[in-house]
């Protein structure tokens, strides 16, 4: 073979190694572009009205925050409730795969896992910042994790109302026996509180409360705080407006997603939807304190509401069913059995401090 060919021969498969290599290169990486390329549309179904101040701002917030921290990546679509499924369907909307996410509340659960109360609020249990301590760094949110797991579904703190109200009465409460067959809107463990003192729970979805409550379907509604109520107009049926919110002294929302959908999304938005919780969750907090607030001075000043006491018999009797309720709840299974145990370990450990707390607070604001 002459010089001249053997030359040749060598540029040429210089020439081939390097064209497959680039070839080679180019089909690696594909892949990786079309992974960061991808772009996922959810749909999320919420038990809320549309905007409702608190918890349906919470909603819309939590899917613009997840849409610009993943540059258009994710997009969420929300819908309000009754537009995919009606307000207490959601969570199996997300777990059949009909949607892929919800904004909701875990204690609308309570029929198919008594647990679930937990994870938003109980009688007479954790505050706001003292819930958010055991689900970030108590163990509650490994527990949560485990409850909703056969369901294919998990689940994030994403926003909070704050401490509820004791509710909206057609008629004044100064002891026990006045509950006696009162029909009172009310969710979460309070139903059961309320139907132990004599009342009758009723179940109704938010956008149905305020008319039950004018026409006198009903005869009193716990909901949420003064923001909340305010913008539903509970205050043109009655003013009697109770406090404290025994049935609820946290307002933590939940947002749920499909554990399919999330398994299918990159780590990256992952992180993005984990990250945007938590920051939904603290900025709803925060705005709690604000808009409560100056709902409460519209309320009393505009429009004469009154913010009575519930009785200490009547507070007396709450506390002591609430007990008892707690206690058949943890019997309810194994798992039940220890997410009552931690939540209790975390409200015995941090109960000096919050009542500590909550009395400087108090000494500060009337000095």
């Amino acid at each position: 073979m002459s010089k001249a060919n053997s030359d040749a021969m060598r540029t040429n498969r210089r020439r081939f190694l390097a064209s497959s290599g680039l070839a080679a290169a180019g089909i690696l990486s594909v892949p990786a572009v079309v992974r960061a390329e991808t772009r996922w549309r959810w749909r999320m179904a919420t038990s809320w009205p549309r905007n409702l101040p608190g918890p349906g701002v919470s909603a819309q917030r939590l899917a613009d925050r997840i849409g610009a921290a993943s540059g258009g990546r994710l997009v969420i679509d929300v819908f309000a409730a009754g537009e995919i499924v009606p307000a207490f369907e959601v969570f199996d909307a997300v777990a059949g795969g009909v949607v892929e996410m919800a904004h909701t509340a875990a204690f609308y659960w309570q029929g198919k896992m008594p647990a679930a109360v937990f994870f938003t609020s109980v009688p007479f249990g954790l505050g706001p910042i003292e819930h958010l301590a055991w689900i970030e760094i108590g163990g509650g949110q490994a527990l949560w994790d485990e409850l909703y797991a056969p369901s294919g579904v998990r689940a994030f703190l994403a926003g909070n109302t704050g401490p509820s109200m004791g509710g909206w009465f057609r008629r004044a409460i100064g002891s026990p026996d006045d509950l006696n067959g009162l029909r009172i809107r009310v969710q979460g463990l309070g139903g059961e509180v309320f139907r132990r003192l004599g009342a009758t729970p009723v179940t109704l979805p938010p956008g149905e409360i305020a008319t039950s409550l004018s026409t006198g379907a009903i005869d009193a509604v716990e909901f949420l705080a003064p923001s909340s109520d305010l913008a539903l107009g509970l205050h043109r049926a009655t003013q009697l407006y109770y406090a404290p919110g025994f049935n609820k002294p946290n307002g933590a929302g939940e947002c749920l997603v499909s554990l399919k959908a999330w398994n299918d999304l990159t780590d990256d938005l992952r992180a993005i939807v984990r990250d945007a919780c938590r920051a939904e969750h603290a900025e709803a907090l925060a705005d709690a304190a604000r808009l409560n607030g100056e709902a409460l001075k519209v309320l009393v000043e505009r429009h004469g509401v009154r913010t009575p006491l519930f009785p200490k018999p009547v507070l007396d009797a709450a506390r002591e069913a609430a007990g008892d309720i707690l206690a058949n709840i943890a019997a309810t299974s194994p798992l039940a059995g220890r997410i009552a145990r931690s939540y209790a370990a975390a409200q015995e450990g941090g109960r000096a401090w919050a009542g500590l707390a909550a009395g400087m607070a108090a000494a500060l604001a009337t000095h």
